[in-house]
C-alpha cells in the first residue's frame, strides 16, 4: 500500500480549492541516472522547499526530490493558519524542558512566523497574509485557563499581540453560539497554503535548486550518502529527509516517532459580503479548544474553508463533504444546507507530544517531521534550521532536537489502531 498514491492520482494535485486557484510550475522532469550534488533534500513540501532554498542562497548545490509534486502533501492542502510559538503550550513546554528551554522554543516559534510573513514579502508570492487567529472555547469551563494563559504570555513572556475575548466578544467575531470566550492572536494569522509552496518552490528553483518531480525515493543510506529512486542514483555529502505524513517505510526510526493521519477540508460556494461578515467579522482565522480541532477562515472570494474530523484509516471517506458538512453546520447552523463546491483530504504527519520531530539520523542524515497541525509556519522554519545545521549553526535546531519524541506503542504494526482508539475517546470528551 502506497500512501502516496491511495488517495490520490499519481502526479496530480488534488481536486481542492486551493489547487483551483493557484497557478501550479510547469512540472520538473523526474531524476534520471548517476547525480551528484552537495545537499540531497527528500520532499517537496514547506520543510523541503525551504531547506533547499537557503541552501542555495547559502552557496551550496542541492537537488530535491519530491515523489508527486511540489507542495503535493500537507503543504498545498491544509487550513492555512499560520500560528505563533509552538503547538504545545508554553506551560505544558515547561514541564518537559524547562523554562530557559521553553523560552527558547517560544522564540523559535515567533521566529517562524515572522520567516514566513518575510518569504512572502521577499519573494513578491501571491498568496495573501490575514492578521489574526481567534482560539474560541467550546466548553465555558476553559475560558478562565485560556485567559490566564494570554495574561501568561504577556507577562512572562512580553508578548502583546495576544488578547483575551469575553463570550460576547467571542460571538460577535465568530458569529456562532457554539463558543463561551478565548482568545485573539493578532500576531499569527492566515495564507493561501499552496500558492505559499509554490512561492518557495519558484525561489528555489531560481536559487538553483535541482527540482526533480516524479522522482519516488526507494532508498536512503548513510555511509556513503546516497539516495535512490526507480530511474537515479543521487549521491551527496548531506540528507534532509523532509518527508511528513508520506514517510510510508523510507526510515523506520522515523516512522515509529511520526505516524500519518488524515485532515479534511471543504469549501462552500461564494457567499455575499453580509453573510460572510456575520460569520467571521474581522477576516480573522479561528480554531477552537476541541482535542479533535475545528478550524475555520474565509478565503479572499469570501467562502467559507471549513476544516475538521480526522480518520484513522488510509483511505479517505467516499463522502469527504458529509462528513465535514456535520461540524461545520454545528457551528454554523445557518451553513447547513450551503452548498459544497470543493471538498478534499490530506495527509499530515503527528507526534505523541504533538512537538515537531528534529533528529539527526545516522552520519550525515537529518530529518525534521512531525509538525501534527502545526506545520505552515513551523515547516518552514524547520528548513531554514537544516540548512543552519549543514552550515555549522545547529544551536536553534539542537534545541528543537532536544525535545523528547516519544515512539508510538505498539511500532508501526500497531500505532494506527492504537491511536485510533485514544481519538475516539478525546472525540468523545469532546462532547462533555
Amino acid at each position: 500500500m502506497d500512501i502516496l498514491t491511495i488517495n490520490d492520482a499519481p502526479g496530480k494535485y488534488p481536486a481542492s480549492y486551493y489547487a483551483a486557484t493557484a497557478t501550479p510550475l510547469s512540472p520538473f522532469e523526474a531524476a534520471a541516472g548517476t547525480i551528484r550534488c552537495d545537499v540531497c533534500v527528500i520532499g517537496g513540501g514547506y520543510s523541503g522547499l525551504s531547506a533547499a532554498l537557503h541552501l542555495a542562497q547559502a552557496g551550496y548545490d542541492v537537488v530535491l526530490l519530491e515523489a508527486q509534486r511540489v507542495g503535493f502533501g500537507a503543504s498545498g492542502r491544509n487550513g492555512g493558519q499560520v500560528g505563533t510559538g509552538q503547538r504545545v503550550d508554553q506551560e505544558d513546554l515547561e514541564a518537559m524542558v524547562g523554562l530557559e528551554r521553553a523560552r527558547g522554543l517560544w522564540d523559535i516559534g515567533l521566529e517562524s512566523v515572522q520567516l514566513v510573513r518575510d518569504l512572502i514579502a521577499d519573494h513578491q508570492m501571491d498568496c495573501g497574509f490575514a492578521d489574526g487567529i481567534i482560539h474560541a472555547d467550546h466548553r465555558a469551563r476553559i475560558v478562565p485557563h485560556s485567559h490566564a494563559y494570554a495574561e501568561r504570555l504577556r507577562e512572562a513572556y512580553g508578548y502583546d499581540k495576544i488578547r483575551a475575548l469575553s463570550r460576547e466578544e467571542t460571538r460577535h467575531l465568530v458569529g456562532s453560539p457554539a463558543y463561551y470566550g478565548g482568545t485573539l492572536d493578532m500576531g499569527g494569522g492566515h495564507t493561501h497554503p499552496l500558492r505559499f509552496a509554490l512561492g518557495l518552490a519558484r525561489a528555489a528553483r531560481d536559487a538553483g535548486v535541482r527540482i526533480f518531480e516524479r522522482s519516488k525515493v526507494t532508498g536512503v543510506s548513510a555511509a556513503p550518502c546516497r539516495v535512490t529512486t526507480e530511474s537515479a542514483e543521487v549521491s551527496a555529502s548531506h540528507i534532509v529527509l523532509c518527508c511528513n505524513g508520506y514517510l510510508g517505510g523510507l526510515h523506520g526510526e522515523v516512522a515509529s516517532r511520526v505516524m500519518p493521519i488524515n485532515n479534511y477540508i471543504v469549501a462552500t460556494k461564494p457567499l455575499s459580503t453580509a453573510v460572510a461578515r456575520d460569520l467571521i467579522r474581522e477576516n480573522h482565522a479561528v480554531a477552537d479548544s476541541k482535542f479533535v480541532v475545528n478550524y475555520f477562515r474565509l478565503s479572499d472570494d469570501k467562502r467559507m474553508l471549513f476544516g475538521g474530523t480526522e480518520s484513522y484509516s488510509y483511505k479517505f471517506p467516499t463522502d469527504i463533504a458529509a462528513k465535514v458538512r456535520k461540524p461545520m453546520a454545528q457551528i454554523y447552523p445557518q451553513l447547513a444546507d450551503v452548498q459544497i463546491d470543493y471538498a478534499w483530504g490530506g495527509t499530515l504527519g503527528i507526534t505523541m507530544n504533538r512537538m515537531p520531530h528534529f533528529a539527526r539520523l545516522a552520519g550525515n542524515v537529518i530529518s525534521i517531521s512531525g509538525y501534527s497541525g502545526h506545520g505552515v509556519a513551523m515547516a518552514t522554519l524547520g528548513g531554514k534550521l537544516a540548512a543552519l545545521t549543514i552550515a555549522g549553526q545547529a544551536e536553534k535546531f539542537d534545541l528543537m532536537a532536544a525535545v523528547p519524541t516519544p515512539r508510538f506503542p505498539g511500532g508501526m504494526a500497531l500505532r494506527w489502531p492504537l491511536l485510533a482508539l485514544g481519538m475516539l475517546w478525546f472525540s468523545l470528551r469532546d462532547k462533555l
